[in-house]
């Protein structure tokens, strides 16, 4: 030891920080599990919205993926492809189950308090599990780098080659998550 902080240990003094000030909480329960908080399932429900008539991607060049209820994908929705509020729900919670495991499986050991699970967890529903397992922004969490997260939230608002406003609104706000628990 040299007797100086790293970033690293400076990121993980302001996380101590935020807890012991009531701003965050680990998010591992007593059965070993992440879940995302009742907040962050709010806040990911706020983002996506509830379409119960599927519609193609308004940012990408082909229309794809076809998007349904809380921004659900994959080869069962199509055109034409018509929810009821209960099917929306049931399938934002098992998809939302879907991606609590993949994102805790990815951060393995790495110190995560909840609002930044409940960031983490809402980017990774938005850009899919394979990009956030390869993303610097996940490689910089897991370094404990947490002003590198949040500069690598504002690098992820483009689809298809384009800045999207949405994208970049969203990015913000899940930023806001991440660093402060700010939920609003």
């Amino acid at each position: 030891m040299n007797g100086k902080l790293s970033q690293a240990d400076v990121d993980l003094i302001n996380s101590a920080l935020v807890l012991a000030d009531g701003g965050g909480e680990l998010s591992v329960p007593a059965d070993g599990r992440y879940d995302v908080s009742p907040a962050g399932i709010r806040a990911m429900k706020q983002e996506e919205g509830c379409k119960l008539v599927a519609y193609p991607d308004p940012g990408s060049k082909d229309g794809n993926p076809w998007t349904i209820g809380f921004g659900s994908t994959g080869p069962d929705i199509k055109r034409g492809t018509v929810w009821t509020q209960a099917q929306a729900e049931a399938r934002f919670l098992a998809d939302l189950r879907r991606f609590e495991a993949g994102v805790e499986a990815k951060l393995g050991d790495a110190p995560t308090v909840q609002q930044q699970f409940d960031a983490l967890v809402s980017f990774a529903y938005n850009v899919g599990l394979n990009a956030f397992a390869t993303s610097t922004l996940l490689a910089r969490h897991k370094a404990g780098d947490h002003s590198g997260v949040l500069e690598q939230f504002g690098r992820w608002i483009y689809n298809d080659g384009k800045p999207m406003a949405g994208l970049k609104a969203r990015r913000a706000r899940e930023a806001a998550i991440y660093q402060a628990g700010d939920y609003a």
